[in-house]
């Protein structure tokens, strides 16, 4: 029996890609009024701005693709899946609460801190110990990945308080969390230990 199911593949490589080219896209529709390096994604999601549709639909979609990867990681431990799943649901709230075009907002930012911890702590919650589990399932690649995310967090904490490289921080953590769901899942698909890892 296949460990996860070959559109689960889609679903978690699609995110990665879907969440770049939308913060690429509509970063070129906001010019050179946008400095990547300094300003965060929600910019490019904020009302009234040119690339607001698009980074808007990129949000949605990733939110999506980690639901539909989080039903079908089903060799993950349950909690780990219920993470990635809310997760995805963060990214959908986000999209829903966009950021004003001047200044912060309290509910936009608590949500996206709260994503920020369920994508960065699913991997050690999807771990599972035994010997026969696919390699990304298993607890020092997950600690890895979990120990690399919260890094990356704590660098976009520093630098956004800084007025610093905010944004390369920013994009440099999410695109780790949308990337390790696809990790997984390959390691899932490649996993010859059917017999051995139960489902």
């Amino acid at each position: 029996m296949r460990l996860v199911p070959r559109w689960a593949l889609l679903s978690s490589g699609c995110a990665p890609v879907l969440l770049a080219g939308g913060w690429t896209i509509a970063g070129l529709l906001e010019g050179s009024a946008y400095d990547p390096v300094t300003q965060t994604i929600s910019v490019l999601a904020a009302h009234g701005a040119p690339g607001f549709w698009v980074m808007t639909g990129a949000l949605v979609a990733l939110g999506a693709c980690h639901l539909l990867t989080a039903w079908g990681l089903r060799p993950a431990a349950l909690a780990g899946r219920v993470a990635l799943g809310a997760g995805g649901v963060t990214a959908l709230v986000v999209a829903l609460l966009p950021a004003p075009d001047s200044g912060g907002s309290l509910r936009h930012g608590s949500v996206a801190a709260l994503g920020f911890t369920l994508l960065a702590v699913w991997p050690v919650l999807a771990a599972n110990r035994s010997r026969a589990a696919p390699w990304g399932l298993r607890p020092a690649p997950a600690l890895m990945a979990t120990g690399l995310m919260g890094l990356g967090a704590a660098w976009f904490l520093i630098e956004i308080q800084g007025n610093g490289a905010a944004g390369i921080a920013e994009r440099l953590v999410t695109s780790v969390q949308s990337l390790w769901p696809f990790v997984v899942v390959a390691s899932c698909v490649r996993h010859r230990d059917h017999d051995e890892f139960p489902t």
